[in-house]
């Protein structure tokens, strides 16, 4: 089987020219290495936690579909699809609802920030939390789980959901695998260094700063005025310029080939005015985008083109989602009455032991929790500067059981977290 890897494309807002240079770009290199099996969708029911102004939905979700695909995505070498054109999805989401602990929930980073917003607002803790907001994981955990996805590239802010949808796979297998393991657990794949591009005034290219370049949007025009605004220093046409630092560099990089690079920074250094500099950059992204924006407008043009693509995908997807999702009915018990299955005696297996499980938060902390041989969340550490300390507390409770002072919040009552410690006495 070739190795899986899905990414979700958030279907809110325009997309600039840093988004293509740090994701799309490598995205699209990545999706064309052998042995890969990429599938990319946009997250359009996500969407709706964020955002309840359906035009807007509408609108962006075209705009990004047409970018992805005007920057190189291949339908035909991927399998590219709208989220909400699987309705396998939604129903595996309520299948995992049904096996996914509310207190696992309850520590999710968006809506603890959520809490903590309404809570320094004065308001109630929950004031504007969505039930969409609160299970977001658990739809995300879908989306990867109905494709048994072995990677997920993820910013370093979503790891913590991709650990949880590895929980919430194991719950089920440990449920209703009856020795199968019906989901695969997917591996995060944070990039150690994502490529930022500089905006106009030399910090990171974002929409918060109003510093950003656009990709198609306002075409040839609009990437010309924003160019001529970065930000340089005095130094006047003549004199010599120190091209390390210059966001214009950094820029021009970005689009360059390594000899060009050289030659760009020698005739800084030789005197080219900033003003020249600025006109070979934008002849240099032109050169790039000026293709891709061509078919963008195409696309934007022709929805009926676009469309037909995305049914394509969703097509392709639903291939396997529906029939995997027939299995995985019938492990739950939702069967027709006369499916042999539906008398079929369960395998006997060797009895899983409770496990612990040690992890790095995005705050920078240590942690474990145990969990119980079917999954459930018995105790669950407070944070350790030292990952050091978490393996020591874990070794401890394993070897002493339940010590008073132990630095950990309950789930579940007592007797059921003695009954999985002393599981590793007996071992």
């Amino acid at each position: 089987m070739s190795h899986r890897v899905l990414t979700g494309i958030t279907t809110t807002g325009t997309l600039h020219l840093g988004n293509y240079v740090g994701a799309i770009r490598p995205a699209i290199e990545a999706s064309r290495a052998p042995g890969v099996e990429s599938f990319f969708f946009m997250a359009d029911f996500h969407a709706l936690i964020k955002c309840d102004e359906p035009d807007r939905i509408a609108r962006s979700s075209r705009a990004i579909a047409a970018t992805w695909l005007a920057a190189g995505l291949d339908p035909q070498r991927v399998t590219f699809y709208r989220q909400s054109d699987i309705p396998e999805i939604p129903e595996l989401t309520w299948l995992l609802n049904c096996v996914t602990a509310k207190g696992q929930m309850n520590r999710a980073h968006a809506y603890k920030a959520a809490v903590d917003a309404a809570v320094a607002a004065g308001e109630e803790p929950d004031a504007n939390v969505t039930m969409g907001l609160f299970s977001y994981p658990v739809l995300m955990a879908a989306d990867i789980l109905m494709f048994n996805a072995h990677r997920v590239p993820v910013g370093k802010d979503q790891v913590q959901h991709i650990e949880m949808t590895r929980d919430i796979a194991q719950r089920f297998n440990h449920l209703f695998g009856q020795g199968e393991a019906l989901f695969t657990l997917p591996e995060a794949q944070v990039d150690a260094e994502m490529e930022l591009l500089p905006g106009l005034d030399g910090r990171k290219m974002s929409k918060s700063y109003d510093n950003v370049i656009p990709l198609f949007e306002g075409g040839a025009q609009a990437l010309k005025d924003a160019v001529a605004r970065i930000v340089t220093d005095s130094r006047l046409p003549g004199e010599p310029k120190e091209p390390e630092g210059q966001a214009l560099v950094t820029l021009y990089d970005a689009f360059a080939t390594p000899e060009q690079r050289a030659a760009f920074r020698a005739a800084l250094r030789g005197g080219l005015g900033w003003g020249e500099a600025k006109q070979q950059l934008v002849a240099q992204i032109e050169g790039q985008i000026g293709p891709m924006r061509a078919r963008y407008d195409e696309l934007m043009a022709h929805p009926e083109q676009l469309e037909a693509i995305l049914q394509a995908g969703a097509a392709r997807a639903r291939a396997i989602a529906g029939p995997f999702l027939q299995r995985l009915r019938a492990a739950v018990g939702l069967r027709p009455y006369t499916s042999t299955a539906a008398t079929a005696v369960a395998k006997t297996a060797k009895a899983a032991l409770p496990v612990f499980k040690q992890y790095r938060e995005a705050d920078g902390k240590f942690y474990f929790k145990l969990l119980s041989a079917g999954g459930e969340l018995l105790l669950q550490s407070e944070g350790f500067d030292q990952g050091r300390e978490a393996g020591q507390w874990v070794a401890r409770l394993k070897r002493e059981g339940l010590v008073a002072g132990a630095p950990v919040q309950r789930e579940t009552d007592e007797a059921a977290i003695a009954a999985a410690l002393a599981a590793f006495q007996d071992e």
